[in-house]
């Protein structure tokens, strides 16, 4: 016996959920106001289908919904009668509910409510995406068709519709039209799906007063973090966002969401990271309320191998991470990554992720490892740039120049536009007289971005407009140094060294 509750337009779908899942915990969603009951065993806690469908209504009346109620032996009855009739209504008024008294009872219904349930058959799910919903949409525009084919045929009711001999509505409709003969002989398509309620991983505490600073917290976050762990265990789920919510003294909440970098749900790792996240942003207020959540993911399936490296446990790495942000600031620890752009030392600061594979990332022999080469300088004397002296490139020491991450000012005296002479105030940079000079080659770049340039510097951030000449100088001393300079100020400076 099934129980069929149909709401009003403009109500709310939770409101009719929670009304169903008061009498039976075998509960089917369809459209956002409709929901199937499973009223098998209510009858020895209420009484008869009719004192049942009574304190369905009436329970949602408390709650200000308005409610048609319909009582079948099948869930397509049900939904069927629940669209046709207001109120309460039943299938039969005897005891007795079974499949003829739901095919006469069904036998009235107008063959629109039949294209409505049809169309609508699937268990209503709202993390439906587009494509379902233009599948949904054509659904109805078929079960749509059908119903004027139907009414051309001089039929008005299912019943008319169930009294046709169910070969030739075949041989006409085809597997559909089948589908549609059951319906309207109030018979059921497939079994009653229960819809699971939501599950929440969250834990809130409520203080008998309020408390400031992050040691007191600790125990509080303490006691919140070891039932959710628990919580998750049990459902083989780690925490992929983790939330946290105080509510001041002041009425305000202050909220913090903590992306990991792995699913975690060890309750001290949660607690340090919390911990640490709350030291960088500590409430500004007294809290009497502290709730924790968590969006869960897949508990993650650890197999070590002994064919690669040794990598640190996503705990131990997540924590590790925190402590580093919270000492240096965020966005201040990671790896460094190549930016797509043509500025000499940009950079950027991606997310430290250790690598698992165990390849060798040595470089091949023969290739600098921080080198941005020129071709001059490993031409040889016969100006083919892969060989020198007859010797194979990938047999000659690789020239590697050595970056300064902050370029040197420098005092460079250039005659007829080229440098002779170089000084700065560097230790270790002696300067000298030019011997040999290569250049200048010209680059510039981001000359379109409103981002001003910085001489000398590269942002990892933003990349701002450049536009300087570089050169490569040889000293009286014997070093090889890189120069540039900015041709808007025409500041001169040390980029870096070659050894």
């Amino acid at each position: 016996m099934f129980a069929a509750l149909y709401a009003a337009e403009g109500s709310d779908a939770g409101a009719v959920l929670d009304v169903g899942r008061a009498f039976s915990p075998r509960v089917e969603a369809h459209l956002p106001r409709e929901v199937i009951l499973d009223l098998d065993g209510l009858t020895r806690l209420f009484g008869d289908a009719r004192t049942i469908g009574a304190e369905i209504r009436r329970t949602a009346a408390d709650r200000k919904l308005q409610l048609r109620v319909a009582i079948a032996g099948s869930r397509t009855a049900s939904r069927l009668l629940a669209r046709h009739r207001a109120g309460l209504t039943l299938a039969s008024d005897g005891d007795l509910i079974d499949a003829e008294s739901d095919r006469i009872a069904v036998a009235e219904v107008p063959l629109e409510q039949l294209a409505d349930v049809w169309s609508g058959w699937t268990p209503h799910d709202a993390t439906r995406d587009a494509a379902h919903l233009a599948r949904a949409a054509d659904r109805v525009r078929d079960g749509q068709q059908r119903v004027r084919t139907l009414r051309r045929w001089g039929l008005r009711t299912l019943g008319d519709l169930a009294a046709l001999p169910p070969d030739d509505v075949a041989a006409r409709l085809g597997p559909v039209g089948v589908e549609w003969w059951h319906m309207a002989r109030g018979e059921d398509l497939a079994p009653l799906v229960p819809s699971l309620p939501e599950e929440r991983f969250e834990q809130a505490l409520d203080l008998e007063w309020p408390i400031e600073g992050l040691e007191p917290l600790s125990f509080v976050l303490g006691r919140l973090f070891e039932p959710l762990s628990a919580h998750l265990e049990r459902r083989d789920r780690g925490v992929a966002v983790l939330h946290i919510r105080l509510h001041l003294v002041t009425k305000v909440v202050h909220e913090l969401s903590l992306q990991l970098p792995a699913p975690i749900r060890d309750p001290k790792a949660l607690r340090t990271l919390a911990l640490l996240s709350l030291e960088t942003n500590p409430a500004p207020a007294g809290i009497d309320r502290v709730v924790v959540a968590a969006d869960p993911t897949p508990g993650r399936v650890i197999q070590h191998s002994l064919l690669t490296r040794a990598v640190p446990m996503p705990e131990d790495l997540a924590t590790l991470m925190a402590r580093l942000n919270a000492l240096m600031g965020e966005g201040r620890c990671g790896s460094p990554a190549a930016v797509d752009t043509w500025r000499p030392g940009a950079y950027t600061v991606a997310p430290f992720l250790p690598d698992t594979t165990g390849r060798d990332v040595r470089p091949a022999h023969g290739t600098p490892v921080a080198a941005s080469l020129r071709g001059h300088a490993n031409e040889g004397a016969s100006g083919d740039p892969w060989t020198t002296e007859g010797v194979p490139a990938k047999n000659q020491a690789a020239l590697a120049l050595r970056r300064f991450r902050s370029p040197v000012p420098a005092r460079v005296t250039v005659e007829q536009g080229r440098p002779v002479r170089v000084v700065t105030d560097r230790r270790g940079l002696t300067g000298g007289r030019v011997d040999v000079s290569a250049g200048p080659w010209r680059t510039s770049g981001n000359w379109w971005e409103d981002a001003p340039s910085t001489p000398g510097t590269a942002s990892n951030r933003v990349i701002a407009a450049w536009d300087r000449d570089e050169w490569d100088v040889t000293l009286a001393d014997g070093g090889t140094y890189r120069l540039f300079t900015e041709r808007g100020t025409r500041a001169w400076f040390v980029d870096g060294l070659f050894d």
